[in-house]
């Protein structure tokens, strides 16, 4: 049974979601910090399919692949311990992603790849979206030099859509936050948002 608290940051790429995701080891130095996809085989196959460009259907049952041994191996055992756990992406980037990708193939992409995950995947206590102005993010990407089929302004565009839409769906589960400020400005914002919502 769940006695931890599911944190999870999510956001189109170019937010600073991963730089955040760094320093807020500091302020919550307990915390259980995680990614997906994750640093095990899977989600390496993971990187591989999105360098390699796979087909996307075949991509997105990786990435649900990895989900589901992150839960199993990461997320599960430290919530049953009452931990705090905060990833760098989760389930809704698959939603808002894949749902993008694979939008050609089903009438509603988005909704078919949440029933996949529906009955088992472990739904977050708290969503921090980072948005921010999609040609400010693929800036931001081009910066690192490694622009990857994910990292286009139409794209993102469809993509932070989704996003908002979940947000949308759920409105007490997300909290929006505008990641196109100086990063320490972003960074204070989601602490508190953070420290609120445990009740510090």
């Amino acid at each position: 049974m769940q006695k931890g608290t599911l944190i999870t940051l999510e956001g189109i790429d170019g937010t600073g979601k991963s730089s955040i995701a760094k320093m807020l080891k500091t302020r919550f130095p307990e915390a259980v910090f995680t990614v997906e996809p994750t640093k095990s085989w899977i989600g390496k196959a993971v990187k591989r399919s999105i360098e390699s460009e796979a087909d996307p259907l075949a991509e997105l049952f990786l990435f649900v692949a990895d989900h589901a041994e992150h839960i199993a191996k990461v997320i599960r055992p430290a919530l049953s311990e009452g931990k705090t756990v905060i990833s760098d992406r989760y389930s809704d980037s698959r939603y808002a992603y894949q749902g993008a990708t694979l939008s050609d193939k089903f009438d509603d992409a988005m909704e078919w790849v949440q029933g996949i995950h529906k009955g088992w995947t472990i739904v977050p206590d708290l969503t921090i979206l980072f948005t921010i102005d999609p040609s400010i993010a693929v800036s931001r990407c081009g910066v690192r030099g490694n622009h990857t089929k994910f990292e286009k302004i139409g794209f993102l565009e469809t993509v932070q859509g989704n996003f908002l839409t979940l947000a949308k769906n759920e409105p007490q589960r997300f909290v929006i936050i505008d990641a196109g400020r100086e990063l320490e400005v972003v960074r204070l914002e989601v602490e508190s948002v953070i420290e609120k919502f445990l009740g510090k």
